[in-house]
C-alpha cells in the first residue's frame, strides 16, 4: 500500500487521507461544546479494500481522544469502526 496521510481540515469539517499528496477520503464531522458527530465518510472507488477508512477514522478518533472529546457517530462507517475496535469504545458518547 502507498504512504497515506491523514490531516484535518478544520475550515471544510473534516478529516482527509491523501495517497501520494492524493485526496482519496475524508470523515465529515459536525462539533459540539462536547463532541464531534461524525456525519459521513468516504473513501474514492478506486481505493477500496486498502484499509484507508480504518486508518482515515482512527486518526480521527485519536485526535477526537486528544482533545477531551466523545464521538456520536452518525456516519454508518464510524458506528462499524467502534464496534469492532474496543480500544475506541469509551469515546462513543452512545454508551
Amino acid at each position: 500500500m502507498a504512504a497515506s496521510e491523514v490531516t484535518r481540515n478544520e475550515s471544510e469539517l473534516r478529516w482527509e487521507i491523501r495517497v501520494n499528496d492524493r485526496l482519496v477520503g475524508f470523515a465529515a464531522y459536525q462539533r459540539t461544546p462536547d463532541e464531534i458527530v461524525f456525519t459521513h465518510t468516504e473513501i474514492d472507488d478506486g481505493h477500496e479494500g486498502e484499509g484507508l477508512g480504518g486508518a482515515l477514522v482512527r486518526a480521527a478518533l485519536d485526535d477526537v481522544r486528544a482533545e477531551g472529546l466523545k464521538a456520536l457517530p452518525i456516519c454508518p462507517f464510524v458506528q462499524a469502526f467502534l464496534d469492532r475496535h474496543e480500544d475506541y469504545r469509551d469515546l462513543d458518547s452512545r454508551r
